[in-house]
Order: structure tokens, then C-alpha cells, then sequence
């Protein structure tokens, strides 16, 4: 690297939009001293991302490519814009693509990255493209990371779990923004979108199968017959969008649900919230499960979220999909008016569990390879 320049790291991701890994990217990438490190970031997507405008404006580059087997295409992409001391990859098997091409140009640090602990695509030819690549990323990787052991076991297979270059990484948050009253913020919204004096149950995250969304639509159904004060508010954006808002005027229950869109104001969203929702078909972890806790929000969760989104303090209640929407139902209800309001008790326990920001954006930063890191005071504006 030249003198006084900062050491650049490439992440590889699949399109920097407001979900819980590219979330968890640019809470880092804010608060790192982009004199010292500066990231760039590869994106198989044709589209804009929500964040891509930020990463401009913050000094990187987001290089757009489309072909996400063309070991060659990233091959030019980092010798065009490189040097790189490390490069991150997010991108489940494709890992490996991008461990070749690291390797191919010379990048030293080669991280894979487990996200997610499944994939719904079960055909034979996806089975051995997963076999192969799996054996690509455990060959060529420098540094396993996984943000939970089904995770980790997933992307990597169960022995490399235990091989010393495997390494737990938290979804770290900056969750004091979180632990901030926003009464007035609150009050507002609630009155913008008719959510004054009701019980509000609800759910961030992508409109994709994963998600469940059509689960969450049967338990609010449930959830009305019992409480007719029950509202249900939907945050996000996603291709089964439209499929979800007409199952709701199938059912007649749309005038009781909002469907508010992306938003950049999710503490607000959270604190808005009396009871939390995540039906979630398959999980790497549930970064938005971690801010529902930072802000206090009692979460209904599935059995496929792994344990280590819980950090103890005692708001999460677990549940198997099998059991039904009315169980889901009772369970929702039986928590209104149990939220968290002890900010130290809160505090603690993210520290105690590694989920602060700095702990992670330090660890990080020995990962890369970059001695003293260059961290800046933690703020807390967000951007979702």
C-alpha cells in the first residue's frame, strides 16, 4: 500500500439493500476512519442498492457486475481497482468465485462469510455446485466467519467448525440509538398511520419466502378474533409484497394491517411496536432480532432461529412453526406490556454477549490485518 493511503478491503455481496448483512456492513463502514481503511464493495445487481449512494459519499465504490460464476469479470474488477489488503465475501457458495479471484490476483486475507443456514433450492445439480464450492471456500479461504454455529455448520461443513480458522462474528449493532426514548417520534407516526391507542404487533424484514409473511398473516388473523384492538405493522419491501397485502383482503383483515415500506427511522418502528413477530422459515441469525431486543421489544420467534440471537434478557419466547397460529397467537398476546425499559440492564447484556459495535468493528479490523484499526467515537445516526 502507498504511503499515507488507506488500506482497501473488497466486500462481495449480493446487492447492498436494507437487510440484515449489509445493515450490519455499513454500521461498520460509518464508523471506521476512512483515512486509515476504506471499503468497496461488488454487487451482482443491476439495480441501485439503498445503501450505494451512502457508500459513494462515504468514499467507496460499488463496482456492479452480473455474472456471479465469472471468476474473470472479478478477476478485472480488482485489478482495476485494487490493491486490496483483504477481500470479504457474503455471498454464500458463491464465496468460493471470489476466493478463486482472490487468489488469482494475490489478495493475502480471503474471508468467507456464513450468513444464512439454508438454502431452499434443493435440486441435484445445486447440491453438487454446493458440494464443490464448499471445497473451494474451505481451500482457498484464509479466515471462516459465521454469524452462528448453523450458520457456520451450513456454509462450511461440521468439521471445519472445529478448524482454528473458523471464527464466530457476532451481527453487531449500534444499539444505543436503539435504547433512546423516541416518545414524541412515536406518538407521531402512531397518529400518521392510525396506530393510536392499539395494540401493535409486528415485523421487519424483506417480503421473501424466508420471512413467512403469510404465517404472520394467519396469526394476526387469530390475534384479531381475540383482541380487536390489534393492529399489525409490516415494515419493508420485497417481491411477495403484493401477494401479502391481497392475501390480507382475502382474509378482510386489511384495514387493520399497515404496510409502511422500507424505513430509515427503525428505532422509532420498534418503540412503536408492543410485541414482535419472526416466523422465520430458516435464519443465519436475525439481525433485526437484536435491535427488537436493544429497543426493549418482547419477540415472538421460530424454532429456526438460532440461540445466539437471544443476549438473556428474557424477550425471547420460541416457538415451532408446527404448533399453529393460534398457540402463536396466545403466546403474542401473553406478552403485551412485558418491554424492557432498564437501558444498563440492556447495555450489560449486549456487552457481555460481544453484539457492541466497536467489539466487532475491532475484531474485524485484526482480521484485515490493520494494526490500530482507526475507529471513530461511536455515533448513533442510522440508516436502515
Amino acid at each position: 500500500m502507498s504511503e499515507g493511503k488507506p488500506v482497501k478491503v473488497l466486500h462481495v455481496v449480493g446487492v447492498m439493500n436494507r437487510a440484515g448483512t449489509e445493515t450490519m456492513l455499513m454500521n461498520i463502514y460509518r464508523q471506521i476512519d476512512k483515512e486509515k481503511v476504506q471499503f468497496d464493495f461488488v454487487s451482482y445487481s443491476n439495480k441501485e442498492g439503498h445503501y450505494d449512494e451512502e457508500i459513494r459519499n462515504l468514499g467507496g465504490r460499488v463496482i456492479t457486475l452480473s455474472n456471479t460464476q465469472s471468476v474473470k469479470d472479478l478477476y478485472h474488477v480488482i485489478k482495476q481497482n485494487g490493491p486490496y489488503q483483504a477481500l470479504h465475501a457474503h455471498t454464500l457458495f458463491h464465496c468460493g468465485v471470489a476466493n478463486i479471484a482472490a487468489i488469482l490476483t494475490g489478495i493475502p486475507i480471503r474471508i468467507s462469510h456464513a450468513h444464512t443456514t439454508l438454502d431452499k433450492n434443493d435440486s441435484i445439480s445445486r447440491k453438487i455446485y454446493i458440494k464443490l464450492m464448499r471445497m473451494v471456500i474451505n481451500m482457498a479461504s484464509t479466515k471462516r466467519l459465521a454469524c452462528s454455529k448453523g450458520a457456520g455448520k451450513y456454509l462450511f461443513g461440521e468439521k471445519y467448525l472445529r478448524k482454528s480458522s473458523y471464527s464466530y462474528f457476532p451481527n453487531v449493532i449500534n444499539y444505543g440509538e436503539l435504547l433512546n426514548e423516541r416518545e414524541e417520534e412515536v406518538s407521531n407516526f402512531k397518529r400518521e398511520v392510525g396506530l393510536e391507542d392499539k395494540l401493535v404487533f409486528g415485523h421487519i424484514g424483506r417480503f421473501i419466502d424466508a420471512k413467512n409473511h403469510l404465517y404472520i398473516i394467519e396469526i394476526f388473523k387469530c390475534l384479531l378474533k381475540k383482541e380487536p384492538n390489534a393492529r399489525l405493522l409490516l415494515v419493508g419491501e420485497g417481491d411477495l409484497k403484493q401477494d401479502i397485502e391481497n392475501r390480507a383482503k382475502d382474509e378482510g383483515i386489511s384495514e387493520s394491517i399497515r404496510f409502511v415500506g422500507v424505513r430509515q427511522d427503525i428505532a422509532t418502528m420498534l418503540q412503536s411496536m408492543d410485541v414482535f413477530l419472526f416466523p422465520s422459515i430458516y435464519e443465519g441469525l436475525g439481525l433485526v432480532l437484536l435491535e427488537a431486543q436493544a429497543a426493549g421489544v418482547p419477540c415472538i420467534v421460530s424454532e429456526s432461529i438460532q440461540p445466539e440471537a437471544d443476549v438473556g434478557l428474557d424477550l425471547f419466547s420460541k416457538l415451532n412453526l408446527r404448533e399453529g397460529a393460534e398457540v402463536w397467537a396466545e403466546a403474542a398476546l401473553s406478552n403485551v406490556g412485558k418491554k424492557e425499559h432498564n437501558r444498563n440492564f440492556i447495555e450489560s447484556s449486549f456487552n457481555t454477549n460481544h453484539y457492541s459495535l466497536n467489539q466487532g468493528i475491532s475484531k474485524l479490523l485484526k482480521i484485515y490485518k490493520i494494526p490500530g484499526g482507526g475507529v471513530y467515537e461511536t455515533r448513533i445516526d442510522r440508516h436502515v
